[in-house]
């Protein structure tokens, strides 16, 4: 039985080598390197999404609310202020538009001296093929830019390894209640 052991152990050896050679695995220690078809994954595609999103800070029942505000002889710009948000995504400019989603997440007045935010949202889904899917966005956002551009970081569900970027456009603004419409288009590469 002892001189069959050796003989034994390298059968495994080579049958582990072989399996990993056939599996494209490697081990390295808690992490391993895998095969992207082995998970599903086929050829990475572009897609582009035109959507809108509605910041609604008014009436009685706002998607954006303001959940820290600094002492007011701080700053001039709002800096430090942080709203969480679950705004309306739409196909459309208007409320009445069909909705595709929510924009669920944060922003925060990040600048001392300009009105930039940093924006931390994910983009949730809920209509046709990417119902139950959603895209993070996280990024800065100088609001009075004409144009502004976010990186997407990544995604669920068919936005699993999502990455690319959106580009941002005020759609419309109200001063007086800070409601906001801004058009968003979406350039995420995905499998």
């Amino acid at each position: 039985m002892a001189r069959f052991l050796p003989i034994f152990a390298t059968q495994i050896i080579f049958l582990l080598f072989l399996l990993s050679s056939f599996t494209k695995i490697q081990v390295h220690g808690y992490a391993k390197t895998m095969n992207k078809n082995l998970m599903g994954l086929k050829k990475e595609k572009l897609t582009h999404f035109q959507i809108y999103w509605h910041d609604i800070q008014s009436g009685q029942n706002p998607t954006s609310i303001s959940v820290v505000r600094p002492p007011t002889n701080t700053s001039t710009n709002g800096f430090g202020i942080i709203n969480m948000i679950d705004n309306p995504l739409t196909a459309g400019p208007e409320m009445s538009s069909k909705m595709v989603g929510r924009a669920q997440g944060f922003y925060a007045l990040a600048s001392q001296e300009e009105v930039d935010l940093l924006m931390a949202m994910n983009f949730a889904f809920i209509e046709g093929k990417y119902n139950g899917s959603s895209i993070t966005v996280l990024g800065r956002n100088p609001v009075f830019s004409k144009m502004r551009e976010m990186p997407v970081i990544g995604g669920s569900g068919l936005f699993r390894f999502a990455r690319g970027y959106v580009q941002a456009r005020t759609h419309n603004f109200d001063p007086k209640t800070g409601d906001a419409t801004v058009q968003y288009n979406v350039y995420v590469m995905h499998y």
